[in-house]
């Protein structure tokens, strides 16, 4: 290298990664109207979207024919946007929005203010990237009703005019949860500055092109998510457990919706499979392309065809079929045998893996990862590549029997049977405690009951430190609570046995008390916050018998709050407290001290 090269190198490395980001061409992406609809030119060339959306490798995305992945927020984007400059990918960066189910309030002025800086900032950040496709604002924020809310789409369209007059380089798209409701009307009435329709839709994938027209549908759409039905819209057993694809019938679901609603369709502007990776939510594989080893699905196979125009070079197990020899509803301890025929298109040797687990108490809605449950090695009292017997628990509840066949490349399938333990489920009557409770002090309660392990949402962003000498309310410490991201949510509940959402024995017994009582404070008083008690729901097992919530905005100085108490039933309080915040625009800090039951 000569002098001059190296000079430049060194110059270029001393300038910080934003300013360089900054200080980068974008490759131009505009939205042409053909003759039948719309098609996207990128650098002036047409660009149909091959992509998947998640965190998996993003080299192997590349290698299986894709040409685009999709996030869902924004923040620290900048190294994945090199690494999909490098390999030739493009990036659909979301820019996550509040949700109403998460506190976020487009009424409140405040917290709209607040999102439209973190708006700008990501966009200002990131908009001179090559790898930048377009931008997609937010997330099914419209929830999960009819989509009525005038309020959220007047706020997107003005989200949406401002990124492009900071941006006109890049089309703006919004991304909802299927088309249902008056989602696409106020899309069409409110929204005229949205180019693009993200839609996320799994059962209903195939038939989107008809019911996008017939709902009155105009603009340009992106299958943003897309794969098997969910838990929502598949078959259930007599017991109400959701009746789940093998990953072999999963890699078909996908193909249907591709050939049927994403090529060839004069809307359609491509699609992001969901989800590149692995994601727990509803069981271990309901939702993922890959394994949580990192293995390849029958789907990662069908799309490599799908994009690339050839299947991969070896190529995943098939299941054939998947059942119980007998009843699917036992006795406490019974011993059941399932058989298993799996086979290998490229005649590798299997080896096959058997594995039981609880059912999940409930099937939520939002997307949310959820915790992993747990295994039963013990019950797999004999087992091959054609079959197992299973000796289920002696208590009473839902199982589901996996099992999974790897090929040894890298290459897998898999598939599960939903089972019942029959009988009564007789949950262990929570101990009664004396009051005052005290949930947290710096003095504690001296066997710690309730601790703070239930974090969701953005938990990355998320940080507390419950031995903070910053100012406590009262002793030597209190709770800082730090939460990094202008966007999204996160939120951590204390639980009772730690780590659990239901399933096992645990809380107190707080009858008797009158009110839950606890100080907090914000580091710059404008932080919002939602406090709650009882999140875990009836379908569980072992569920919070009464629940509360307050919503407040914190001052610098220390307050005390009052949840009302008065006439609930609290038999049993497994989460005895909680705390959730929205994306604010800003990272936001909060302490809490003294939380006590009174």
């Amino acid at each position: 290298m000569n002098h001059r090269a190296l000079l430049t190198v060194l110059i270029v490395l001393a300038i910080p990664a934003n300013a360089r980001a900054q200080a980068a061409k974008p490759v131009p992406v505009t939205l042409e109207k053909t003759a039948d609809g719309y098609r996207l030119l990128r650098d002036g060339k047409p660009f149909f979207i091959k992509g998947a959306g998640g965190s998996g490798p993003l080299d192997r995305l590349k290698a299986a024919g894709a040409n685009s992945n999709r996030t869902w927020g924004a923040d620290n984007l900048g190294p994945m946007l090199d690494e999909a400059q490098k390999l030739g990918l493009t990036i659909t960066v979301g820019i996550w929005l509040g949700h109403e189910e998460h506190g976020f309030s487009y009424n409140n002025a405040n917290q709209v203010a607040d999102q439209v800086a973190q708006v700008r900032k990501s966009v200002e950040q990131y908009k001179n990237h090559p790898a930048v496709l377009m931008w997609a604002l937010g997330n099914e924020m419209e929830g999960y009703g009819a989509g009525d809310n005038a309020a959220i789409w007047s706020a997107i369209n003005n989200l949406a005019v401002m990124v492009k007059r900071l941006d006109p380089n890049h089309p703006v798209m919004t991304v909802i949860s299927e088309i249902g409701g008056d989602r696409v009307k106020n899309i069409n009435r409110l929204c005229p500055d949205v180019d693009i329709v993200g839609i996320n839709s799994y059962g209903g994938g195939p038939s989107i092109p008809e019911r996008y027209k017939a709902a009155g549908g105009t603009k340009p759409y992106v299958l943003t998510e897309y794969g098997p039905g969910g838990t929502w819209e598949t078959g259930k057993t007599a017991w109400g457990a959701a009746q789940e694809l093998t990953s072999t019938q999963k890699a078909e679901a996908y193909r249907r919706t591709y050939t049927q609603a994403i090529v060839n369709r004069p809307l359609s502007l491509g699609g992001y499979a969901f989800t590149w990776g692995f994601k727990q939510e509803a069981t271990a594989t309901w939702f993922g392309m890959l394994l949580s080893d990192g293995s390849n699905l029958g789907v990662v196979d069908t799309m490599t065809e799908l994009w690339s125009g050839k299947p991969p070079a070896n190529r995943c197990p098939v299941i054939n079929s998947l059942k119980l020899d007998g009843p699917d509803q036992v006795d406490p301890g019974a011993t059941v045998h399932a058989s298993f025929n799996v086979t290998d298109p490229d005649g590798d040797p299997l080896q096959v893996t058997w594995v039981l687990q609880p059912e999940a108490d409930r099937y939520n809605l939002g997307g949310s990862s959820e915790r992993a449950l747990p295994t039963y090695p013990e019950a797999i009292v004999k087992s091959g590549k054609d079959g197992a017997d299973v000796k289920l628990p002696a208590e009473a509840g839902g199982y589901r029997l996996f099992a999974y066949a790897r090929d040894g490349k890298g290459n897998a399938a898999v598939g599960n049977i939903p089972l019942l333990v029959k009988g009564e489920i007789k949950p262990v009557a929570a101990t009664a405690a004396k009051l005052p409770f005290t949930v947290y002090s710096d003095q504690g309660q001296g066997d710690a009951v309730y601790v703070p392990t239930g974090w969701m949402g953005n938990i990355k962003a998320l940080k507390l430190d419950e031995g903070c000498k910053i100012q406590p309310h009262s002793g030597t410490t209190c709770i800082q609570c730090d939460y990094s991201a202008g966007n999204d949510w996160a939120g951590v509940v204390w639980q009772s046995p730690a780590n659990d959402w239901g399933d096992l024995p645990g809380g107190r017994n707080l009858n008797g008390a009158k009110r839950l009582t606890f100080w907090a404070r914000g580091d710059k008083g404008t932080e919002t916050v939602t406090f709650l008690i009882g999140l875990i729901g009836a379908d569980s097992k072992y569920p919070d018998t009464a629940q509360a919530k307050l919503e407040t905005k914190l001052t610098t100085a220390w307050q005390q709050f009052s949840m009302d108490l008065t006439g609930k039933d609290l038999t049993r309080v497994k989460t005895g407290f909680a705390f959730t915040v929205a994306g604010q625009g800003r990272p936001v800090t909060f302490y809490l001290d003294d939380i006590r039951y009174e």
